[in-house]
């Protein structure tokens, strides 16, 4: 790779790079790292909406729209009610809950090597400039 002092190719980069990790590890359960954090947060909402999942999550409905499409056709999460696309609320299936179960080892997995990998001192401001990058603009 070329080197640049661009700090959105930068992070860019590592997150490719970090996302591959996580997607190489889950491979064997059947979802990439973004399915797994959606399915993880659908536990935590207790059926939310569309809409309310994806502001929950930081994405736009259309993004999560397409992701739930997938996840509904393999039977890991269930769309029902609502007047609209927007309302309909979105529920893990037992086959969901299963996946998520299973994934979760994996998950953990990649978390603990990659911990490792940085240290814990490292790893700890990781997490704060992160979150502080979460909140820019």
């Amino acid at each position: 790779m070329l080197p640049t002092q661009c700090l959105c190719t930068k992070l860019r980069r590592a997150t490719r790079n970090v996302t591959r990790l996580y997607d190489d590890a889950l491979e064997g359960v059947g979802v990439n790292v973004a399915q797994y954090s959606l399915l993880k947060n659908l536990t935590r909402l207790d059926q939310p909406s569309i809409t309310s999942l994806a502001e929950a999550l930081g994405l736009d409905r259309s993004t999560l729209g397409r992701n739930l499409k997938v996840l509904e056709g393999k039977g890991l999460v269930h769309l029902e009610g609502g007047e609209d696309q927007r309302n309909r609320l979105v529920s893990l299936t037992p086959a969901g809950r299963a996946c998520l179960d299973e994934a979760l080892q994996a998950w953990e997995q990649v978390q603990v090597r990659l911990g490792q990998r940085i240290g814990l001192e490292k790893r700890a401001e990781l997490m704060a400039l992160l979150d502080d990058l979460e909140h820019i603009g």
